[in-house]
């Protein structure tokens, strides 16, 4: 994995979008030494939807569109 630093990225930052679309390979980008951000490719999902990539994941337990607190606890009612 290569690595740059934050002002090389700078300068250079469409040809080096350019070059991780085109080979896959990841960047490590370097702040005084220290990495701070990874810059790599999109994940390919056969899904249009990124939020289809969570089915599966959710459990519902119980009513989920009714009230937390039961009605005889609501204290609006009792007045």
């Amino acid at each position: 994995m290569e690595t740059i630093n934050a002002s090389d990225f700078k300068a250079r930052c469409l040809a080096i979008l350019d070059r991780v679309r085109d080979t896959g390979e990841r960047i490590v980008i370097l702040k005084r030494g220290r990495p701070v951000a990874e810059l790599g490719p999109p994940s390919h999902s056969s899904s249009e939807y990124p939020q289809d990539e969570l089915k599966g994941t959710v459990t519902v337990c119980g009513d989920i569109v009714g009230p937390v607190i039961p009605k005889q606890d609501w204290e609006m009612l009792r007045r």
